[in-house]
Formats: structure tokens, sequence, C-alpha cells
């Protein structure tokens, strides 16, 4: 097989791309969820500081990897870490670029599918004023039993989760330019539109209810901007960790969709401006649009009571219809919302399918249509599971908790360490590298800052993350405790669950079968390296 020939069309369209796979459901429910959740201006403090610690130059080191490796004939994060590092090592240190989007997908998918079924029920009229929001969405997703929301049919979401899987898959199976690029020319526009839109509205909400006069739309904006007790908020060390977490969250750094998108770019096209645009479109759609519709809409109509431990589904499924079937033509508004929220999920979802296809490509030799019959058949199986194992979302939360954040963190900390000091790359190459055709230069003191600061910033954060999620720390250093959390006990505890035994079953699993795909596709690079092919 020789190296892919698939290239992006235009710059505009490789960011856009990137763009997209991180503008998602994160930006409008959970950003400003968290937000208000840690006091306003207190975590926009920690969320700007991991921003400019972690989030950038970790995407600056991913960009510049994954067109190293493009330019070399590797678009996978294992082939990429491979032929970076220059080492047998590297493609199992890229395996968690493989799984991470593959299993995330599983998920996201339908989730993604909820959004489309809402804008459907919205559109018809079923989100009016009145209705149960919470029972409708119990019902919706199976909230209740498992095995209840496995129903066909424009009111339930097994319709919309085929639809979503055959939109993503034929965007796939386009390619790059003629797929996910023009998807992503055409659906960032629009999101940004439709966002616009709706945030006009909400601004201009005034004072809803006279009877309620401070639920007005700047208090509702102070809610959630208002610096309030920053000094006190900054010794929070869970907030800390939250605002980290976000910024994994929103750029979707350490997730391999990044290593993957850069690697089809040219040996001299910009990475440092594209990386800074892309991140700077994802900024705006998630603190200059997310953050200034959901919380300021949820408080001018239910208060504090709201918003605050709504979490991200109560908030954009329970919270938000409420509060659109309150508004004057709440149902087009409703339907505005969730298309926006189908939008942003489909340009993330399409990211992570992409780096999927890319090593069955190149590391298993399989042309494009095999790869996506074996990419389609392992995803659907996990969307099964997380389908079928709906009650209170345990699978579909475990595989989250375990993939989309525990590995994400390993993955990006694994990618900076690679770049900064591993033996084939090192920082002063990777330094060289990332400015080869480089529009702007990067501050200097980055290279401090992606050799040294980020690593341990990073250490503190997995630790953190370790002690909290893992020994159920309460953050305290006067009077600390320590109690498992649910995490735990679900698995070994007293109240332990079966489906979340299952469900991180089948993530061992998966990691074990990926392993095994990393060898066959060492012995394939080595025997046949796509840098050498014709």
């Amino acid at each position: 097989m020789s190296p892919s020939k698939e290239a992006w069309g235009s710059r505009m369209g490789v960011i856009l791309a990137v763009a997209g796979s991180a503008v998602g459901l994160g930006n409008f429910l959970r950003f400003p969820g968290l937000a208000a959740q840690y006091g306003g201006g207190a975590f926009m403090i920690a969320y700007f500081t991991a921003l400019l610690l972690i989030g950038i130059p970790i995407g600056w080191a991913e960009w510049t990897m994954g067109r190293s490796g493009g330019v070399r004939g590797y678009h996978s994060a294992p082939g990429i870490f491979h032929v970076v590092m220059q080492s047998p090592a590297g493609k199992y240190l890229g395996l968690l670029g493989f799984i991470i989007p593959v299993m995330v997908y599983m998920y996201y998918v339908y989730v993604e599918a909820w959004c489309l079924g809402y804008a459907y029920l919205a559109a018809t009229g079923r989100l009016a004023a009145g209705a149960n929001f919470g029972g409708i969405f119990a019902a919706y997703t199976g909230l209740a039993q498992d095995g209840s929301a496995v129903h066909f049919g424009l009111e339930s979401v097994g319709l919309w989760l085929v639809l979503c899987y055959a939109l993503n898959f034929f965007f796939i199976y386009r390619g790059i330019s003629k797929g996910i690029e023009l998807a992503c020319k055409w659906g960032m526009p629009l999101l940004i539109l439709i966002a616009l839109i709706i945030l006009g509205r909400v601004l201009t909400l005034g004072t809803p209810d006279p009877l309620k006069p401070d639920q007005n739309v700047l208090n509702g904006l102070g809610f959630m901007w208002n610096p309030k007790e920053v000094w006190a908020g900054l010794k929070n060390a869970e907030m800390w960790l939250a605002a980290s977490g976000q910024i994994f969250f929103t750029l979707t750094v350490g997730f391999g969709a990044i290593c993957c998108y850069a690697s089809y770019l040219k040996k001299k096209d910009d990475v440092v401006l594209s990386a800074l645009t892309a991140a700077a479109a994802n900024e705006f759609c998630e603190v200059g649009l997310g953050g200034l519709i959901t919380v300021p809409a949820a408080f001018v109509f239910l208060g504090t009571a709201g918003i605050v431990g709504m979490g991200t589904f109560g908030l954009g499924f329970n919270v938000l219809p409420a509060v659109f079937a309150q508004m004057p033509y709440g149902n087009f508004f409703a339907f505005g919302f969730f298309a926006l929220l189908f939008l942003a999920a489909v340009t993330s979802s399409l990211s992570m399918l992409q780096p999927g296809v890319a090593f069955m490509e190149e590391g298993l030799g399989l042309a494009r249509k095999p790869a996506l019959a074996l990419l389609g058949i392992v995803t659907a199986f996990g969307s099964m599971i997380c389908w079928w194992f709906s009650k209170d979302l345990k699978a579909l939360d475990t595989i989250d908790f375990w993939v989309g954040n525990v590995m994400i963190y390993l993955q990006g900390f694994i990618l900076i360490l690679v770049f900064s000091w591993s033996k084939g790359m090192g920082i002063e190459r990777g330094w060289r590298e990332a400015h080869e055709g480089a529009a702007v230069r990067i501050p200097r003191i980055f290279k401090f800052i992606m050799k040294w600061v980020s690593p341990v910033f990073l250490s503190i954060v997995l630790l953190m993350f370790v002690l909290s999620n893992v020994f159920g720390w309460n953050f305290s250093f006067a009077d600390p405790r320590f109690a498992p959390t649910g995490r735990i006990t679900d698995l070994v505890g007293d109240k332990h669950s079966d489906v979340a035994r299952l469900t991180v079953a089948f993530v061992i699993v998966g990691l074990g079968f990926s392993a095994l795909l990393m060898h066959l596709a060492g012995k394939r690079w080595t025997a046949n390296p796509p840098e050498k092919q014709t």
C-alpha cells in the first residue's frame, strides 16, 4: 500500500476541521456549568492559566508531531509516535491516540443522537410549556431501566442513532478534503450563525418575570462572570482540577485527532498560527458563545436553582428545554439550540473516526471500505453497550471517565514528554520543526514552558486527579479525609456495579486488542516503512 495521497484543500479547511473537533457539547453545556459552579472569576483565572500552560503548548506539540509524521507517510498516532521517536516502543506510546477517539465515539455518537432527536421533538412541539422535561429525558435515554431506550421511531433514540452513524461514516468515507473538510466548512459557520441568533435572543430577555426582578439578564451574566471570592476560589484544588480537565476536554489535546489531522499537512505548511487560530475559534465558541447563552438563559427563568448541580446532561436536556418553553417562539429557539448541539457534535465525532481509519489503512494495510466496515462493527458494539445499559447512564459514564478523562490526561502527558524529552524529537528539534514554514514565531518563553512547566503542571494535575477520583481526598490539608469514590466502589466495593465492571472489562479488552494491533503494525512498518513506499 502506498502512502495516503489525501491532503487538505485549504489552510482554512484544516483550521475549521481542528476547531470543529474541539467545538462540541462541552462548549455549550460543560463549560458554563463548571464556570457557574466554581465561582466565575476564580474559575476563569484557573481556566486561562491551564490554557496557557498546557492547552496551547500541547496543541503546538501535537500539530508539530503530526505534521512531522505525516510527511514521512504516517497518519495515525501510533505511526506518528513510531517514526518521531525512532523507537519500537513509540507505537505503544501512541496506542492511546488510537483507542481514545474510537472509544469516545462509541458514547459520543449516542449523545449526538439525543441532540438530533431533541431537535425533532422541539420542531414538533413536544418540548412545550408544562411538559415534564425530566421525564422526557429519562424515557428517551432509558435512565430508569436497562434496555428501555432500545426502540426505533421518530420519538425514540434508535432511529436518530442510525442516522448519525450513517452521516458520520458517509463523510469519513469521502475522505479528508471531500468529507471532513466539506462538513466542517459548512458546519462550523452554520453552527456559529445559529449560536449568534440564540445569543441575541438570550441577551434581550430582560426581566421575564416582573415578580422576580433579580432574575434578569445582567444578574445572569454576573452569576457566571463576577469575580466573587477570587482568592478563596483559587485555593480550591478541586477547581484547578476541573479547569485543567475542561481545557483537555475542550481543545481535544492528547486525543489523537489533532495529530491525525495535522499529518495531512505539507512540510512547509504553517502549524504555529494554525494551532492558535483553531484554539481561538474554540475559545470564541466556548467563552464568547456558550458562556453567554446557557447560564444567563437558565438564570433568568429558573434562578440559581436551575444551574447549580445540574451537570452537563441535566442542564442541556432538562433545564434548557424548560427555559425555551417559557420564551415567545420557544419551539423555534429550542430547535435552533439542539440543532446547534447536533452540528457541534458532528464536527467532533468525525475527528474521532479518522484516527481509527488512518491506523487501519497504514498499520493493517486495509483499503478504505474494509477499514470503515471494521471500525463500524467495533464502534457499533460499543454504542450498543451504552445504549442497552442505559440505567443511570452507567455504561456511558464509565467509558467517559476511564477513557474520556483518565486516558486523555495520560496521552497528553506522554505527548508533551515525547515532544520535549525523547531522543527522536526533543525540545530543540521540536522547536525547529514547529517553526518550519511558520507564519509567526512562538514566544521563546514557551520553549521553557513546554520542556519544564507543562510536564510539572500536568504531573500535579494527574496526582490531584488520582487523589480525588480514586482515593476520594476532600482537598483539605487541615482535616484531610479519604473515602473511596463511586468510581472505585462501582468495581470493588460493597455496592459494586456489574455494568461498571462489564464496561471496564470491555475497555481493558480494547486496550489488549489494540496492543496486539500495534505489534502487527510495527512488524509491517519495519518490513515496509511508508516513507520508503512509492
